[in-house]
């Protein structure tokens, strides 16, 4: 007699053995009816999964957090149905749920284009209001590989061959068409709904590996209503509106080529405005306490083998042999060993910590030119790094002074709030267990009185450490890791590193890992996402745009642009013989927030017509006062 646990405490008690979907008919016809699969003990399962224990049920709903994941498996089941449908002899291999969907790669001698996307998706709506239920089938492995050999569908059988021996081999099935697959599945293909849609093919090698054949992979989305899908998609007509790649050939910003892949080729305007957010990132630190350093772009493979980075990070190096000194060098990919090198030169005392050492890092680390994507994704970056060294005493009250420095920094970008996760002990870490309970403890304790919330990323810490991470919103909904604060035991013990104690001994510090933009290179695509290139004042690569209409009012012209660029204002003077409104428009879909209109009327009275982005309407000042309220706007957020 199962005796069945729900979440607000009740029990239902069965004479024998039951299903979930028995439990929910027997708790409701509500029920009954939303139940799309339960955690058994917290597991994943299907409605028809047996109980015949006591256990704890938890069903789950069209709007439970666990339904989206199972609409998507599913739907990426209903495409193969519909592909093998429409195309026979086409083979399926792999199909899972992914963020945001699915995909699903088939083996066809021809690939699929988008133009066959209607009829898939028609063949695809058949199926789900044909609303065939998923059956749960357990195979002999043997058994298995032959039903799949015999169909033709070999990778399938290669999948099953290759599944560790004594692996309980599931296939489902929904009506007459089958698959091989772990489950769970909703109760049949009529709960996928028809809140989907098929997105892009890509090319995709077997198992990822390029010696062997290349498939054809189909993505899509699907949600839990066509309201979820219509926002889905208009937050990708969004996102490709600000596609920082595009803004930055719009905007001048810089540009990418093949003989410097991964790497940025910035130009004057996008070096301007990575020069701003340097500097006032170098203030803020300057401020905060922070003493900046710079260190070695090649440094020795034995540095990198003593912290532990080479057995880590080796596939990632880029790597020069010198020949003549039989040695071999990496440009690093990141900075903290170098840093600890600068703290063990000397003797320290306690006296010197915290000893917060920040510096512009440049960096660079092996990427697969496929995973590149503009800003977002590169080679050579730049990090806004530093390394806290301290004593264990110190750790909380460091975090909550760099949570407090981050915030700021963050608001004064646009991102007013952020999340945070706890990302605690990998598989792989160095270090022993108490010295990671340790750092896990003062990184939890610190998070406590930061006022800081966290959820749990479980094994996801460095190597060394756990860590924080901060998760930005952006203005169309995309969340963006950025900033870190990662407890380190471990690397000051490997490389070394100690200090003169209060007491006379000596001791290890303990090394706090931070970044606050994480590298310039992605934040900044960021940024220029966020504000689709429509920046405040004070980040505008190109904030102030003098234009003519006549060229008796160049020389006022000059003098105006003067005036704007004594008081610290990054100007362009546009004297070209072109009408007015060609000027306007070209500057305006460059982005520049503010454009000064100058004609005869303006040259004779000394004003100067400011057109904003986006208003028709332009504001008349003398010129004066123009250069005063521009210079006050432009003003950085920590000097005002």
């Amino acid at each position: 007699m199962p005796e069945i646990r729900l979440p607000d405490g009740s029990t239902r008690r069965f004479d024998g053995v039951v299903t979930g979907a028995e439990v929910a008919a027997g708790i409701g016809p509500g029920l009954a009816r939303a139940a799309l699969a339960m955690r058994l003990d917290g597991r994943l399962v299907d409605l028809a999964t047996p109980i015949g224990r006591d256990a704890e049920v938890l069903f789950v709903t069209r709007r439970d957090a666990d339904a989206l994941a199972l609409i998507r498996h599913d739907c990426a089941h209903v495409l193969a149905e519909a592909v093998q449908s429409l195309y026979p002899g086409t083979q399926v291999t792999i199909g899972p749920a992914i963020e945001h969907g699915f995909y699903y790669d088939f083996a066809k001698p021809e690939p699929f284009t988008p133009e066959d996307f209607p009829a898939i998706e028609a063949r695809m709506r058949e199926i789900i209001a044909a609303s065939a239920p998923f059956i749960r089938e357990v195979w002999e492995r043997e058994a298995a590989i032959a039903f799949f050999q015999e169909r033709g569908e070999k990778y399938k059988a290669e999948i099953i061959e290759d599944l560790p021996a004594g692996e309980t081999i599931t296939l489902y099935r929904q009506g007459s068409w089958v698959d091989l697959c772990r489950g769970p599945h909703m109760r049949s293909t009529g709960d996928v709904g028809t809140a989907f849609k098929l997105m892009k093919v890509a090319g995709a090698y077997w198992r990822g590996d390029h010696r062997n054949a290349m498939l054809s992979r189909i993505y899509g989305t699907a949600w839990r209503d066509q309201k979820e899908l219509d926002a889905h998609l208009h937050q990708l007509a969004e996102a490709e509106r600000r596609d920082h790649r595009r803004l930055g050939r719009e905007m001048d910003l810089f540009h990418l080529q093949e003989e410097a892949v991964g790497s940025v080729f910035w130009h004057p305007p996008g070096w301007r405005l990575y020069r701003t957010v340097e500097a006032y990132l170098r203030r803020r630190l300057d401020a905060a306490g922070y003493v900046e350093v710079r260190t070695p772009q090649l440094v020795d493979r034995r540095l990198w083998e003593q912290s532990g980075h080479w057995e880590k990070f080796r596939e990632a190096m880029f790597v020069a042999e010198v020949a003549d000194e039989s040695r071999t060098l990496a440009l690093k990919p990141m900075n903290c060993p170098c840093h600890v090198q600068i703290f063990r030169q000397g003797l320290r005392s306690y006296r010197e910590l915290p000893l917060r050492m920040a510096e512009f890092g440049a960096c660079h680390r092996y990427e697969p030119s496929g995973a590149l994507h503009g800003l977002m994704r590169v080679r050579a970056f730049t990090q806004d790094d530093a390394h806290i060294f301290c004593t264990e005493a110190d750790i909380a009250a460091e975090t909550v002074r760099f949570v407090a420095l981050l915030a700021a920094v963050y608001r004064d970008f646009g991102f007013p709030e952020f999340a945070v996760k706890f990302s605690d002990r990998p598989a792989v870490r160095a270090g022993a267990d108490e010295v990671w309970d340790r750092a896990e403890g003062a990184l939890k304790a610190a998070c406590a009185e930061a006022g800081v919330e966290y959820t749990l990323n479980p094994g996801e810490g460095a190597f060394y450490g756990p860590k924080l991470e901060f998760v930005l919103r952006d203005a169309i909904g995309r969340d963006w890791q950025c900033g870190t604060l990662q407890v380190d035991f471990v690397l000051p013990e490997r490389l070394d590193a100690e200090y003169v104690a209060e007491d006379g001994a000596r001791r290890r510090p303990v090394m706090l890992h931070r970044a606050i933009l994480g590298s310039f290179e992605r934040f900044l695509g960021i940024v220029i996402e966020h504000y689709a290139g429509r920046f405040p004042l004070w980040l505008a690569p190109v904030q102030v745009v003098v234009a003519t209409i006549v060229s008796d009012a160049d020389d006022h012209a000059r003098r105006v642009a003067a005036a704007l660029r004594e008081a610290g204002l990054a100007v362009h003077l546009d004297l070209r013989n072109e009408k007015i409104t060609a000027k306007v428009r070209e500057h305006s879909l460059a982005h520049v927030p503010v454009i000064g209109v100058l004609g005869r009327r303006e040259a004779e009275e000394g004003t100067v017509a400011l057109r904003r982005l986006g208003s028709a309407a332009p504001e008349s000042l003398g010129v004066d006062a123009a250069v005063a309220a521009l210079a006050a706007e432009a003003r950085p957020p920590d000097l005002r």
